[in-house]
């Protein structure tokens, strides 16, 4: 998320001051069974186990407060004590009917949408899919107790005594699941698909470029339009993987407005841009604490590798005359606000102002969650390190470069006043849109077939990932029913 994050950072007033307090946490909790104080029996039904050692998990530390309530501290990004945000782990060792109430009590940030009714997600062994908790269950307040932090505290009560449960801040997508995805895609050996290493992070981890095109049809003479897009820079922000697998999903399907957009654009695309801080359950930093949006001006090869060969890339690109890159944009998720929406940049010229806004007005038409009137342009001086303001400032006046952000929790569509919670196919359903949105920027709309509208199906649009798999257009047809009942457009 770009928003400043100095206005929502609470300070640690007695930091360091408690004996094993937040600040010292460093690692995950592993197999961590929490039974009465004193209690030294054998372990018995409802002594919970908790355990967050496992790719994308986050937990510090369980106390105990009674047999119903538990306080919960997340563990701070790695080398980077001031996120403490995501967090994700399982509890196993329940009893049938356990009511509990798990408080997270150590929050870096003060605004949240628990305030608006957002909830985790939990899923269990029997119930494999995640789920939001019922808002009802979920209360965010300031807490006297915790050094004044904030609090989320949630009711929840276990059924199934062999289930194990994992609770999660939003839906994980972690850097194994999008491994097994291009995996998947490579072996469709598709003509228009090419996947390469561009690098690797500091922990060795692969750097993925998709690049998706019909070369057949991109004559040498003629200029190649180029959109470069890239996401989860900010490891927490699990949605922007949702988004920019289904913006994949749709370029390398037979739709006819995919088909046609692989003939006249070149579409570059950089799915995980902090590998490391996704596998190791950061909120917002990489392995070695840093925030890698506020270094796109100067990377280190060695401090930053993935944000240093991807400006590389850029700049190359840039530099080449048979190349006009004219789009790049990195995907995030927001935590304070409803809907999708972007960030722009500003410029003198009104004229380049008005073309900027040019493809966010056309998704808005195209996508009833993204919002024009919550996109800004702007010029803070905190933003200059970022993607959006760096290749802003770096690229010619016919290139447009944004933040494209959505909502960790729901959206409101038009004529609406109840918030439509998001699920990872709705987000999956936000990249399909933004995709479609080129085909009307670059008028090609002529191209189709009888100038038919050109709705976008799940089912022309095969998802090829796990724990989604089969259920996508099912869940896609539900949604628009329920939109077609609310007068939405598609």
């Amino acid at each position: 998320m770009e928003r400043k994050m100095e206005e929502n950072t609470v300070r640690d007033v007695e930091t360091g001051s408690e004996t094993g307090g937040e600040d010292a946490l460093v690692g995950n909790v592993n197999k961590l069974t929490v039974s009465p104080p004193g209690y030294s029996g054998t372990l018995r039904k409802g002594h919970l186990v908790f355990d967050a050692c496992f790719e994308s998990g986050n937990l510090g530390r369980v106390d105990y407060i009674s047999e119903f309530e538990f306080d919960l501290f997340i563990r701070p990004d790695t080398c980077n004590p001031r996120f403490r945000v995501w967090f994700n782990f399982t509890v196993e060792n329940v009893r049938e009917t356990q009511r509990v109430i798990f408080n997270v009590v150590n929050f870096s940030k003060t605004k949240s949408l628990y305030r608006d009714g957002m909830s985790p997600v939990v899923k269990s062994t029997s119930r494999p899919k995640w789920q939001r908790l019922p808002a009802k269950n979920v209360y965010y307040y300031r807490c006297p107790d915790h050094r004044r932090n904030y609090v989320m505290s949630f009711a929840f009560c276990f059924d199934r005594e062999d289930d194990v449960y994992q609770f999660a801040y939003c839906y994980p997508y972690t850097y194994s699941r999008l491994q097994h995805y291009l995996a998947s895609l490579e072996r469709r050996n598709l003509p228009y698909l090419q996947r390469e290493q561009l690098g690797l992070s500091v922990q060795q981890r692969r750097l993925d470029l998709l690049t998706i095109t019909n070369s057949d049809h991109l004559s040498p003479e003629r200029e190649k339009k180029l959109v470069f897009l890239t996401a989860r820079v900010h490891p927490g922000e699990s949605p922007a993987s949702f988004i920019c697998q289904g913006v994949i999903d749709f370029l390398v399907s037979q739709h006819p407005v995919a088909q046609i957009l692989r003939d006249h654009v070149i579409f570059k695309i950089v799915p995980m841009l902090n590998p490391d801080g996704v596998y190791l359950g950061n909120y917002r930093c990489s392995l070695m604490g840093f925030d890698l949006n506020r270094h796109w001006q100067d990377p280190s090869p060695w401090a930053h590798p993935t944000l240093h060969a991807v400006k590389q890339l850029i700049v190359q690109m840039n530099q080449d005359p048979r190349v006009s890159l004219e789009f790049y944009i990195d995907v995030h998720a927001h935590s304070t606000m409803l809907n999708g929406f972007m960030y722009g940049n500003v410029f003198e010229d009104e004229e380049r102002v008005q073309r900027q806004a040019v493809f966010p007005r056309l998704l808005c038409q195209n996508a009833p969650d993204f919002s024009f009137s919550n996109t800004s342009f702007n010029r803070d001086v905190v933003k200059a390190g970022t993607g959006r303001r760096f290749l802003g400032g770096l690229l010619d006046d016919t290139s447009y470069c944004y933040t494209l952000e959505v909502s960790f929790y729901s959206y409101m569509t038009a004529g609406s006043n109840a918030p439509v919670p998001y699920t990872e196919e709705t987000y999956m359903k936000l990249g399909r849109n933004v995709a479609r949105t080129f085909l009307d920027y670059y008028k090609l709309n002529n191209l189709i077939k009888d100038n038919r509208p050109t709705h976008i199906e799940s089912s022309e649009v095969m998802p090829q990932t796990g724990s989604g798999k089969g259920n996508g257009a099912g869940r896609d047809a539900v949604d628009r029913e329920r939109e077609k009942s609310q007068g939405v457009r598609h």
